[in-house]
């Protein structure tokens, strides 16, 4: 029979957070697979767990999981862990788990610290829809086509980031995003700990007078649906009302209800509309 793969969420600060069942679990796996052993072994110390660990990272994730797969297949039970947080979330854990997937070899998850979910609790900005980024790529095209798809994103947005590169990455949200609502959390869980909530022109500000310390998860309102409105608007409003009138019609909605629509789409009164179409008979006789 197959082993089991076991995600086990490590803490991402502070050594409390760490649950008895993830310790339980990484004392009885026959292998713990680490992203940095040396890391690992302090927390392995700590807790009095003395597994043999195996390094699991970017690096080798793809030839190190076959070989995973094959201790699996043996019967073997594996405790996969990173530095820090939930594995597989920005992390080389989640081609393991594909593979284990593809397999048909059991994977469950032992819950516990995530850096994503402990910043936007503590955010004060809307949790009922978000969406989670990570590390913005290094390729400079890349990142600007993923900045640019935030551009317009409505659900509360988490970054990961870099303190040495904080000061650039605030400078592009700020061109690309406009001036939203950003909460800054740095060292999270620990002594230190530091929440933000601010803007992020203001925060630009705040860090070119200030040197960023620690890694930090960055917070970021969405696009107000009145913003997302009030665009849509703007954008109707440099179209012809007559080509407008015409998309309707030729759907097969009356004249009547076409006026209604055209007008929500532009932000008017149905009266404007109306008004418009006597003053331009001839363009309205053409729909």
């Amino acid at each position: 029979m197959a082993g089991v793969l076991f995600l086990c969420a490590t803490p991402i600060g502070n050594l409390a957070d760490m649950t008895l069942r993830v310790i339980e679990t990484l004392k009885e796996a026959d292998i713990i697979a680490a992203e940095d052993t040396r890391n690992s072994l302090k927390l392995l110390t700590h807790f009095d767990i003395h597994t043999p660990m195996t390094s699991y990272h970017e690096y080798n994730k793809v030839e190190k999981a076959h070989e995973l797969i094959t201790q699996l297949k043996e019967g073997k039970n594996i405790a996969l862990i990173t530095d820090a947080g939930t594995p597989a979330i920005s992390d080389p854990g989640e081609v393991l788990v594909a593979m284990c997937q593809e397999e048909q070899i059991t994977v469950t998850s032992l819950p516990g610290a995530s850096a994503c979910i402990t910043a936007l609790t503590l955010s004060g900005l809307s949790t009922r829809r978000f969406c989670f980024e990570g590390f913005l790529p290094t390729d400079a095209k890349q990142r600007k086509g993923i900045l640019d798809s935030l551009a317009n994103e409505s659900r509360t947005m988490i970054l990961y980031e870099a303190p040495h590169h904080l000061k650039k990455t605030l400078k592009e949200l700020n061109d690309c995003l406009g001036n939203r609502r950003i909460t800054l959390c740095r060292e999270l869980t620990k002594r230190f700990e530091t929440i933000v909530p601010t803007t992020i022109s203001e925060a630009v500000v705040k860090y070119e007078n200030e040197d960023p310390r620690g890694e930090f998860v960055l917070v970021i309102e969405g696009k107000s649906l009145a913003e997302q409105k009030s665009e849509r608007q703007e954008e109707y409003r440099k179209r012809p009302i007559e080509e407008q009138m015409r998309f309707y019609e030729e759907q097969g909605i009356g004249r009547k209800e076409a006026m209604k629509r055209v007008a929500a789409d532009r932000g008017v009164s149905k009266r404007e509309i109306y008004a418009y179409l006597l003053e331009h008979p001839a363009e309205s006789e053409n729909l």
